[in-house]
């Protein structure tokens, strides 16, 4: 057999639509497609991850440690720079927290719930109170009280526009 039948080792091996796999590595399905290109993604760091990379590096005091531990880190001296004035400015203590709102106490919620609940109760009150006040003054000008005999009080209804004292 000859070469690239894939029976003889250290020739390569030809593969379906002519791309060529050398022996040792993966098959076409497992070879990346070099049209693609994977997309970066930003390095994101923890301040509990910057402090103690800072207190290495200050610790470091022969010739060179602090390199040995940036290249072993993958870091650049920019890193340790930024995260110096970061915490001289105090920003890594804060850094720490989760970002975003606060989580809201369930209790608070309930409050302003209630609340809310109570002021319309109160002003459904003061509407309840006025009609109540309204019926009750509508009422005393439609009736007039008429005595019949004495002892006895007679209520004769006057009309809707009746005012008290007048008669029909």
């Amino acid at each position: 057999m000859g070469a690239g039948t894939g029976n003889c080792p250290g020739y390569p091996t030809f593969v379906a639509g002519g791309r060529v796999a050398p022996e040792g590595v993966p098959g076409p399905e497992q070879v990346p497609d070099p049209e693609l290109v994977e997309r970066a993604t930003r390095r994101q760091f923890t301040a509990k991850y910057k402090l103690e990379i800072l207190q290495k590096a200050d610790a470091c005091t022969g010739l060179g440690e602090v390199g040995e531990l940036l290249r072993r880190e993958g870091l650049y001296t920019s890193h340790l720079t930024y995260w110096r004035k970061q915490r001289k400015d105090g920003a890594l203590k804060e850094l720490g927290q989760s970002r975003g709102r606060k989580p809201a106490d369930k209790r608070d919620g309930e409050i302003a719930q209630l609340k809310r609940k109570l002021d319309h109760a109160e002003a459904e009150l003061v509407k309840a109170r006025r009609v109540i006040s309204i019926q009750g003054k509508c009422a005393a000008r439609r009736s007039v009280v008429f005595p019949a005999q004495p002892g006895r009080t007679r209520r004769r209804f006057l009309g809707p526009m009746a005012l008290p004292g007048s008669e029909r």
